[in-house]
Parts: C-alpha cells; structure tokens; sequence
C-alpha cells in the first residue's frame, strides 16, 4: 500500500493509499462523518461511513481534536464539488499526535492573537497559501536568472559599511570593529558582477526603521541581480520580464491557493503585458500638483498616497524614472539630460502596494565615485575596495533590487505585509 500526498491522487484513483495528515475541522451527520484534512501540501476532505468503518472507528474519527495528526488508510475517489477534485474515503484511523484545546479555533481572532500564535496560525488556509505563493516567487527567481546566464553570489550579512548610509542600520561589534547587518548585497554584488558578468543574490536584510506601516518590516528578503556591460534601458527590460515572468508562473502554478486567497486573476493576467508604462520623476511632481498634491515639491520622496496615484493612472506596474540626485545613494550614475538626476527608477505595484523594485545604473567612473563618496561624507578608505572596481577594468553596470515580501503581499492581494513572512519581523515584534 502506497503513502501518498493528497496533491498525487490523480495517479491513485480508485486505489486504496495512506495518507499522514492533520484534522482542520469536521462535522458530523448521523452514519457519516466528514473530516477536512490538511497533508503540508493540499487541503482535502475524508469521509467516513460508519456502515463501512464500524462503531470504532466512526467514534474515533468524531472524537478527533483540532489539528491532531493522523495516519490514513483509505479509497481515492473523484470529487467535482472539491477544488482538489478528490477525497479520501477512509477505512482506518491511526492516531499519531493528539491535539486538545488547539487556540486557534474556526471562530475569528484578533490579530495581536495571531500574531502570538504565529507558529500555528501557519497552519490556517489563507496562511498557507501565502507561503506557497511566496515559495514559487523564489522558485520562479531562480529560474529566470539561471535560464538567462546568472551565476548566484552570497553577499554578507555582517558588512562593515553601508550602501545607504548607517542611521537605519542594526549596529554590532565585530570584536574591534564596528559592523553593521546588510541592508542590502548591492556593492558585493558589483565586485561579482566584474568577476562573473551577470550575478544575482537573494536573501535576508535589515532595516532599522523604525516604521510601523502595512509595507515595512524590520526583516526582509531581497532579490539583488548585478550586470556588467548593462546601462539603465537594458536592466528596465529585464525587470519588467522579470515581474511578468513571476506573476506569469503564480498563475501557472498556484491556483488553487490564488482561489483561496480570492485574489483576482484576471486582474493579474494584466500585469504579463509588456512593456510596463515610465514617467519621469518631474513630470510625476507635475501630475501630482495638478491633482490636489500640494504637499509634494520637486526633490522630496515620494509617500505612499502620492504613489498610489501616479500607479493607478495605469493598470500595470509604472516605472519612476530619474529621481533628483539628492535624495538618492551615492553609488548612481549622473542622467546626462539632467544632471540634477540620477538614472534610477522604482517600480510601483499597481492597486496600492508602492515600490516593489528600485534600481539604477551605477557610477562607472573612479574620480567621480570618490567625488560622490566625499560629498555625501563617507569615508574613502572604508570603500577603498568598492573604488578598486573603477580601477581595474570598470565597465558599465546596472542593477536592482526586488523586495520579496512587498511582491507577494501585491501578488496575493492581501492588506498587510506581516502576513508574507513566515515569522515577521516588526517594530515591536520579536516572538515568535
């Protein structure tokens, strides 16, 4: 007899398997009992017949506690009325782990509840589909960039200096050293980028901000690509594909957890079409001021309400092109059509959730980077090896850097960032 998982029925109809899962919830009517069962892949439906079963086993499979967890034997049968399309007719019991008095109950929980049970509120449907949505964007990743030529590198966590700045750094000591937790790979990945042409990294930063809104965590995941020989025209492109490339494959490979979710499909079908629109940054002021943003001057970031307008003038992503120099890092090549600008954009999500990619081409330029690095009162020295990459065979370079989180949160359509990460890191948040 065959151990299987739900998500393989379809090669096991008719056939009597085993099944390991977890009991979500049941109910029961009379002689038959009706048990929603959860295997860590798909969520499905067992029945049990006491006609078939006896008085036992029908008692067992009743008395079963919340999210106990269970060995099945059983008959796969076809179920049109399922999302899965199949049940499992069961024939025996084993119980594995009892469950009692589980906390998260079908009844509504406050958030602050959940968040303390956020070790098993994992368990739930919705929660569950988030992960899965969030481990095919990384699987996807790794695919576009491997079938394109991209070698991965691993950048450092532990960095002792930083490509923004340090006041939004979390500060360490490295024995007799100052060192701070990587806010981003992007310099390491430029020094790759020079040895391998096309790299791309992809893992854990920080932030120490101290923000409290539905888009920020302390603790996130970035996808981090570097190209050599790439000015900013290409490494547009290849964001937009990239984007597309993922909400192409959520719709190619999460149905059933996009229907779970609610989310709109057809909505996102619209976010394959390229290319995606651009407005420059000037033009963007122009737009907001003439629709009632007086608050915004040009040279000030953008907040969320002003990118949520400038995104909802169209139905894709939009690229912010060419942002002024002074409120963007030092690292950023000049525009030569206005060198008060670098070239740089964000891609701003459509439907409200902001910047999901900021990117730019870098300063390819020796004299003009320790310029850059004077003038925004970093120390030389500190990024004496970052200023080697000018020396020694400098090239042309553009990269960008996509944030997981802030992607799935869009993609799934759900409110709040903290759900996209399996165990989120917030402002006043450490536990679990």
């Amino acid at each position: 007899m065959e151990l299987i998982t739900m998500d393989q029925a379809s090669a096991h109809v008719d056939e009597t398997v085993q099944v390991n899962a977890w009991l979500t919830n049941k109910r029961s009517s009379g002689k038959i009992a009706f048990l929603q069962l959860r295997d860590g892949r798909v969520n499905f439906q067992g029945i049990v017949l006491k006609q078939e079963v006896g008085e036992e086993v029908f008692h067992q499979a009743k008395s079963l506690g919340q999210e106990s967890s269970i060995r099945l034997t059983g008959i796969v049968q076809r179920d049109d009325r399922s999302s899965l399309g199949y049940e499992l007719l069961i024939k025996s019991i084993e119980l594995i782990g009892a469950s009692e008095d589980y906390p998260i109950t079908p009844k509504e929980h406050g958030t602050d509840f959940l968040m303390d049970h956020r070790h098993l509120w994992l368990r739930s449907n919705r929660q569950h589909a988030i992960m899965l949505i969030r481990n095919e964007l990384i699987r996807a990743t790794y695919k576009f960039f491997n079938d394109r030529g991209f070698i991965k590198i691993d950048p450092p966590i532990l960095t002792g200096s930083a490509p923004e700045g340090t006041t939004e750094l979390f500060h360490t000591e490295y024995f007799d050293q100052d060192a701070y937790l990587s806010q981003s790979g992007q310099l390491y990945m430029e020094a790759a980028a020079m040895a391998f042409g096309k790299v791309f990294s992809f893992g854990p930063t920080f932030r120490a901000e101290k923000s409290k809104t539905r888009r920020h965590l302390i603790e996130f995941w970035m996808m981090e690509p570097e190209m050599a020989n790439c000015d900013h025209e290409e490494s547009l492109k290849i964001q937009e594909e990239y984007v597309a490339y993922l909400v192409q494959n959520v719709l190619d490979h999460c149905q059933m957890a996009l229907e779970t979710l609610g989310r709109d499909q057809d909505q996102l079908r619209k976010y394959t079409k390229l290319p995606y629109a651009r407005i420059e940054y000037t033009d963007a002021i122009e737009l907001l001021k003439e629709n009632g943003f007086d608050d915004i001057e040009w040279g000030q970031d953008f907040g969320s309400p002003h990118e949520t307008f400038v995104a909802n003038q169209n139905d894709q992503p939009v690229f912010i092109v060419n942002w002024p120099k002074s409120i963007k890092p030092f690292y950023m090549k000049e525009n030569p059509d206005n060198p008060e600008t670098v070239l740089c954009a964000d891609m701003i999500a459509p439907e409200g959730y902001g910047e999901i990619i900021g990117g730019s081409q870098r300063i390819d330029d020796y004299d003009k980077m320790v310029e850059n690095i004077k003038a925004y009162q970093l120390d030389p020295e500190t990024y004496a090896w970052y200023l080697d990459l000018r020396k020694y065979g400098s090239v042309p370079h553009s990269g960008f850097g996509l944030g997981l989180e802030r992607t799935v949160a869009w993609i799934c359509g759900i409110e709040h960032i903290r759900e996209t990460a399996p165990f989120p890191r917030l402002l006043h948040r450490l536990y679990p």
